[in-house]
């Protein structure tokens, strides 16, 4: 798809995303990948890719597979690693949902980067900034079940269900130090 011509204004110290990851059916859980791709010299006048990667990936636990209109709302996502950016500079914002259907579904922002406390940027708060309850977190990690070149799998590689949900509320609780883009399942908070 081609860029819009509308573009969000962004902080350059980074800013809120929000969407919501359950409109169709599907998604009780999934995997979140959020990224940016830098330029407009790419394949339709965007990014030459979108490689770079915000924060850390995370899972999410919502309450049914059937659509649902919970949000999910990160108040201060910063630039990528080492990213250097200076006021006028475009990119594209990319959050990934990896639903447990199999389904990878893409929705992106392009944005302008301004300062931090440019007139244009809107107010990030509880009204347009939140976290519905329904939703849970999880982080994604690897086990070894079966290790390259080896026909043994490994015991006790299994994740229990009560060490999810109890780690699901550690990890809202980290998410809540860092936490949100919208239209329609996503959008920029600025």
């Amino acid at each position: 798809m081609n860029t819009t011509t509308n573009r969000t204004f962004w902080p350059v110290s980074g800013g809120a995303i929000a969407f919501q990851p359950g409109w169709f059916q599907g998604h009780a859980t999934a995997q979140i990948f959020i990224n940016l791709g830098f330029g407009t010299n790419g394949p339709n006048g965007g990014p030459p890719n979108m490689s770079n990667p915000m924060i850390p990936q995370f899972g999410i636990i919502g309450p049914s597979k059937n659509p649902y209109a919970g949000t999910i709302c990160l108040p201060q996502v910063p630039l990528p690693v080492n990213a250097s950016v200076k006021v006028g500079d475009n990119a594209t914002i990319q959050v990934v949902e990896l639903a447990v259907h199999g389904a990878a579904l893409y929705s992106c922002v392009d944005i302008t980067f301004v300062n931090d406390n440019d007139p244009r940027l809107g107010n990030v708060n509880e009204t347009n900034c939140f976290n519905s309850t329904d939703i849970g977190f999880s982080d994604v990690y690897t086990i070894t079940t079966k290790a390259a070149g080896s026909n043994a799998t490994t015991s006790g590689a299994t994740v229990s269900f009560e060490f999810l949900k109890a780690r699901n509320s550690l990890l809202w609780m980290d998410l809540l130090g860092w936490l949100p883009v919208a239209a329609a399942g996503l959008w920029l908070i600025i």
